[in-house]
């Protein structure tokens, strides 16, 4: 029996998804209206109608392309897109490619392609794959990071960073305390007094220039200009410094702290990585960690990721309490404390094995004070041999390694003792690696009583314990660390006995201030951001360095913008051994000397200069390219102010402003989303935008993870041959195979692209089923054979409009039923609220309800198919494009306004009204639910049955609450 010939296949999909994306390309039909500019048609911001810009976080553009699990966001996105259209709003909503990266590179050095030729086939692969989907992009604001026109303005923000720095006095356009200033400012305001230069850098954690050691603020006044640039050349927000990275020789760059593995190596190659100190571009983000942190409680985010990005930066107010060594003639260091009423119990002290007090073990005590323990000493002749030998264990161990909660702790004797500021006890320094330089100062006081790593310190050193906190009845021992009161906590000028913590606290920060040897601080977990890389593909710097001062960077002018990057045909790191962490970096910029040098006029004539030959890291590009979707053309300026302020701008008093729908993995939730407010509320202090936050609402999806099966040697066998027997084992090729659960991809053979399903089933069975599997922000398993159910439904909805066999549109425009009315705006009301609040899965399940209604009730009443047919293009756009097309409409059912609900059909026919007598159920009678007090009253005591029931009975009183209860005390 041959198949019906206009029955709804894959084959027929297929033909009429990718006719209507021809039709909505040619037509334009999801190009989003701005304000003014090429993008404008003349419309004014006032009467555009209210706006809505949607936001994927964008995908890297890789060579295997996207699997079924890529699309989860994209295709939610696209359908709140489409809803949103249909409630008569401005839609914004594109996607772009953030298509620098490693990658690519390793590619090229390896066969010697061109990383923008892989590149390129690669995003119009992507593109192709997510037109193929039905997305309803704007591709006229489509773009990748490598665009030379995108390079230009991440250049040029760069560069306006660069030409910043932080005033943490000054008011910004919010109201609120603290913003960036040109640096152009910077020396008036230290020439007028209104700047403290010290205090500032003290505050930024800044290093002055050597020529300010020893100078005070009284010397501001008097210094010169030279001397004054120099000196506000130090508080740029973006500068070079002697940093820390994480140095990778196999790869000939610097990582991110996010591209190690736990165990040391690089997740691209899995090369050996090996900290270094090299020169580095870094950007001052510090200097933002509080209004990052506030204004955190101003956006529209889930509250794990307002929260990991809290714990990232970090803040803790507390004291920077001083200690002086006794062995070393007016040595000191400063350890960061929020408890300093817990000093009385501090024992001993430990310093990080590179503690510069340590830098040189040989300036230590050159024999063991007669007291020390042997345990102290580590089995060695000496303090110096002791220091340096434990000082080359740590070097080699990882630094979440040396921190891991339930690492056992080791440590060895300096032969140093502190002297403790608090009540002039002496305590013995220990170097030991669960402290490290990059956190606080790199020393700490230990309170074994109060601190569970000190305790286990002090156990293992045999050490004091003395508890600073009552205990409560029935702690036997450890370290406290829970609420009361203080205890042993007095010494000849302070009294903290009896106290609680937050008045302690308080009164032991005011006398280490009082007495000299400490201060209120905050400190940060948050760290400057390192912002270079020594590869090839990506961002150059738009600076250069003149020969005669090779340090000083030299901002290039915007005229010379976009800085392209030099055709070079060797990617590859030199001169390096992949094992050898002494390995200088040697980029391929470096080695581009046509490039690299250049004859300039920069106003003072013609001079030779050096171009930076590192390369901005891949964070660039995504920092900012909300702003460039707004204005993908525009040539002459970041961003036209009409257009940023009506897509970004704030809604309304103590509004941030910022993307309306922000979606992604929460893989992002704290770096990504860090750098690109970081950015962007530079740039709201600088005047060039009105939004002070990037991304107003935040939504993270969940993952499309998939089965793997192995067979008996462990090997992973396709997915797809796999057999599910009756009595629920696997077989693959009639031999045992084993089920697991996880990622999906090439390697575990269970990878299903979405081209798979398009060829089996068509775009929108594919959306669909990807929006019904279960709550979007929700983890779930993909099952190929599952997917056939969102085909029937649509193929059920087909066979309301068109008949299978003539094709002709079967639809009548007799008036509908009652209870399909009915049916009809229960699902307007359910499906609108579900997808107001993103819950497809359910909205999907509403709509098959009606559908199965209409099915079995054999009628399709026009009234009633047309508004199903506009709630379901969200969903599957191609099909509902076609059945109103049929339908008889010439326009697209993308502007269709969402169906509105009738409330008188959504009242139900009756409902059941109890009787009770002497509180007691005795009768129950269907009755309007709309039905007044005195109507039921009337109507209840009208019954016979309840007339039978009082016979010859008093009734003192009725109480009624309509329309489901009548009380009658008799």
């Amino acid at each position: 029996m041959s198949e019906a010939p206009f029955r709804y296949t894959a084959a027929m999909a297929d033909e009429i998804e990718k006719r209507w994306q021809q039709r909505w390309e040619d037509d334009g039909t999801f190009h989003a209206v701005n304000p003014v500019g090429p993008l404008s048609d003349g419309t004014p911001a006032s009467e555009l109608g209210e706006k809505m810009y949607i936001m994927d976080m964008f995908p890297y553009p890789s060579g295997k392309g996207l699997h079924v699990g890529h699309p989860l966001g994209y295709i939610a996105t696209d359908v709140v897109a489409r809803f949103h259209r249909t409630r008569g709003k401005n839609v914004l909503y594109t996607m772009g490619y953030d298509a620098f990266g490693l990658p690519a590179e390793q590619f090229a050095v390896q066969t010697g392609t061109h990383p923008r030729v892989t590149t390129e086939a690669n995003v119009a692969n992507m593109r192709r794959q997510l037109r193929r989907m039905g997305l309803s992009h704007d591709p006229r604001r489509s773009l990748a990071t490598t665009d030379p026109a995108f390079v230009k303005w991440t250049q040029w923000i760069f560069l306006r960073i660069f030409d910043s720095w932080y005033d943490p006095s000054a008011a910004n356009a919010d109201g609120a305390t603290g913003r960036a200033r040109p640096i152009s400012e910077l020396p008036g305001a230290l020439r007028a007094g209104e700047v403290d230069p010290f205090a500032l850098a003290d505050r930024q954690g800044i290093t002055l220039p050597e020529e300010w050691a020893g100078r005070t603020a009284a010397d501001v006044a008097s210094a010169s200009d030279a001397e004054l640039e120099r000196l506000a050349e130090s508080f740029r927000l973006a500068y070079i410094s002697e940093t820390p990275v994480n140095w990778c020789p196999g790869l000939g760059t610097v990582l991110a702290n996010e591209e190690v593995t736990p165990e040391g190596r690089s997740d691209v190659g899995n090369f050996p990585v090996f900290k270094r100190t090299l020169r580095q571009w870094n950007m001052r983000i510090t200097a933002y960690a509080d209004r990052l942190l506030e204004d955190l409680d101003r956006v529209d985010w889930p509250e794990s990721v307002r929260s990991m990005q809290r714990n990232w930066i970090g803040r803790s107010r507390g004291a920077q309490i001083t200690f002086t060594l006794e062995d070393l003639a007016g040595a000191s260091f400063d350890v960061f404390t929020t408890r300093a009423d817990t000093l009385f119990g501090a024992t001993f002290c430990v310093l990080a094995p590179e503690h510069e007090l340590l830098a040189d073990p040989q300036a230590l005590p050159a024999a063991w004070p007669l007291e020390a323990p042997a345990a102290w000493k580590d089995g060695a002749a000496t303090p110096r041999e002791a220091v340096a030998a434990y000082q080359e264990r740590a070097a080699a161990a990882d630094p979440a390694e040396r921190t891991a909660e339930g690492r056992e702790k080791t440590g060895v004797f300096t032969g140093l003792y502190a002297v403790n500021p608090m009540d002039g006890r002496r305590l013995p320094v220990f170097t030991a690696d669960y402290v490290l330089t990059g956190y606080g100062t790199g020393a700490i006081m230990a309170v074994p009583a109060e601190d569970e790593r000190d305790f286990a310190f002090a156990e293992r050193y045999d050490l004091p314990v003395i508890r600073t906190v009552q205990v409560p009845d029935g702690f036997e021992r450890g370290a406290y660390t829970g609420e009361g009161e203080k205890i042993n906590s007095a010494g000849p000028g302070l009294d903290l006995n009896g106290m609680a913590k937050e008045e302690a606290k308080a009164a032991a920060v005011r006398y280490a201030e009082e007495q000299g040897f400490g201060r209120a601080r905050t400190t940060y977990r948050l760290r400057d951001w390192l912002f270079s890389r020594q590869r090839y593909w990506g961002e150059p710097f738009p600076i250069v360095y003149a020969l005669d001062d090779p340090e000083t960077p030299i901002a290039l002018p915007e005229s010379m913008l976009p800085v392209d990057l030099p055709e070079v045909t060797d990617f590859s790191p030199k001169t390096f051994d992949p094992m050898d962490a002494e390995t200088e970096p040697q980029t391929p910029l470096s080695r581009a000397t046509d490039w690299t040098t250049l004859t300039l006029d920069l106003g003072d004539g013609p001079r030779q200069y050096r171009r930076d030959t590192n390369v901005m890291p891949q964070w660039a590009g995504s920092s900012w390219y909300q702003l460039r979707y707004i204005d993908p053309s525009d040539d002459q300026q970041l961003v036209a102010p009409e257009n940023e302020e009506y897509w970004l701008g704030p809604r309304g008093e103590g509004d941030v402003g910022g993307v309306d729908l922000y979606v992604g993995g929460v893989e992002h939730a704290v770096l990504h989303l860090l750098y690109a407010r970081f950015w962007h509320k530079v740039l709201f202090d600088r005047g060039d935008v009105t939004s002070q936050e990037p991304f107003h609402r935040l939504f993270n999806q969940g993952y499309v993870q998939a089965y793997a099966y192995t067979d008996a040697r462990g090997m992973y066998v396709p997915a797809a041959e796999v057999v599910e027997e009756a009595d629920g084992s696997f077989t693959y090729n009639g031999e045992p195979a084993f089920q697991e659960y996880g990622k999906m991809g090439k390697s575990l053979k269970n990878m299903v692209t979405p081209d798979d399903m398009y060829d089996e089933y068509g775009a929108d069975t594919f959306r669909v089923y990807e929006m019904s599997m279960g709550p979007l922000d929700l983890s779930r398993p993909w099952e190929t054979r599952a997917v056939v159910g969102s085909q029937r439904f649509l193929q059920r909805l087909w066979r309301l409009v068109v008949d299978e066999e003539t094709g002709e549109v079967i639809v009548s425009d007799e008036p509908a039923a009652l209870e399909s009315k009915k049916a009809l705006h229960r699902a307007i009301d359910g499906v609108g609220r579900d997808m107001e609040q993103m819950q497809f899965n359910t909205a999907i399940a509403k709509l098959i309800e009606l559908v199965n209604h209409l099915t079995k009730s054999g009628t399709s009443p026009r009234e009633v198919i047309e508004p199903l047919v506009v709630m379901v293009a969200p969903l599957a756009p191609h099909i509902a494009e076609e059945l109103w097309a049929r339908l008889g409409h010439e326009s697209t059912v993308t502007r269709a306004p969402f169906p509105a609900v009738d409330p008188e059909m959504l009242k139900a026919d009756s409902v059941t009204c109890v009787v009770q007598i002497k509180g007691k159920v005795r009768h129950r009678l269907e009755v309007d639910p709309e039905i007044s007090e005195a109507d039921l009253e009337a109507l209840v005591m009208g019954e016979a049955r309840v007339q039978e029931l009082i016979a010859g009975q008093d009734v003192r009183k009725v109480i009624v609450r309509a329309p489901k209860l009548v009380n009658i005390v008799v």
